[in-house]
């Protein structure tokens, strides 16, 4: 793997600063929740959450296991529509759309548990996620080397770096480069936002190295929104962080006033980070 700039650097506060400016000619929300509630019988695990991601921002949903995070994505997402409040994808009300329509305007997800074919190999894997996206997808006439889709999986293999293992069956990788692999699955057909659910977990430092270059390497016009436990990687690749406790939304901030909040600090960290 190539060399990585070490997870803790200086400046975190001037980074977010710089990826805030790259992102200032793209206006709009991506996405916006308004009053968004998911309740399971009188369990809200979700609970009036309201927030906005600007278009080509990189957001971050902060909280302990039980705060509510993986049951928002699945509201954002429909596997689990919320029983209450709206969702807008670039200003369009998705929120009663089934998932597959969602999927087909550019919103695209990962899981905490992976959604691999592992008898196949890497390239065979986002060949898929290529041609399930595309038009024409259900055609039965192969695809030749020359074909658009071909040309997209190579694509696909070098942006999520792994292009040395593009014929390596998934059921050797290591855990790090399966999640590189969800993570190039989910670029499949120009999404225009990805929600990463817990990308590192599991990770060694190497392969968190290694997501973080990944990450700050996706193109300035995507947005996305990561659910992490992992503080020194969520808070060096988003621009602007949101915690919940609950199933309610405690705080919003940037990286920097995130990291420096008491009460974050005291739930979730129990002394300064």
């Amino acid at each position: 793997m190539a060399t990585i700039t070490p997870l803790r650097p200086t400046g975190l506060a001037g980074r977010a600063a710089t990826r805030s400016q790259q992102t200032q000619l793209l206006t709009g929300d991506a996405l916006r929740l308004d009053g968004v509630t998911r309740a399971f019988g009188a369990l809200r695990a979700v609970d009036d959450v309201s927030l906005s991601v600007e278009a080509g921002q990189k957001y971050a949903i902060l909280g302990s296991n039980g705060a509510g995070k993986t049951t928002l994505f699945n509201a954002i997402t429909g596997d689990f529509p919320p029983t209450a409040g709206r969702i807008f994808f670039f200003g369009e009300d998705i929120t009663d759309l089934p998932p597959q329509h969602r999927i087909r305007k550019g919103l695209r997800r990962t899981y905490q548990s992976s959604l691999l074919f592992r008898e196949l190999t890497v390239r065979d894997n986002l060949f898929l996620a290529v041609r399930g996206v595309a038009s024409g997808r259900f055609s039965f006439r192969r695809a030749g080397a020359g074909h658009a889709s071909s040309a997209a999986t190579d694509d696909l293999l070098e942006r999520a770096r792994l292009t040395h293992i593009a014929n390596e069956s998934v059921a050797n990788l290591a855990h790090g480069q399966q999640r590189q692999l969800e993570i190039g699955m989910a670029l499949a057909g120009a999404p225009r936002m990805i929600l990463f659910d817990e990308p590192a977990a599991g990770l060694s430092p190497a392969e968190r190295r290694e997501l973080v270059a990944l990450l700050t390497s996706l193109p300035a016009h995507m947005s996305f929104v990561l659910i992490e436990h992992d503080l020194d990687i969520a808070l060096r690749v988003v621009d602007r962080v949101t915690v919940m406790h609950n199933g309610r939304v405690l705080r919003t901030g940037s990286p920097a006033e995130i990291e420096n909040d008491a009460q974050v600090q005291a739930i979730y960290m129990g002394s300064k980070h």
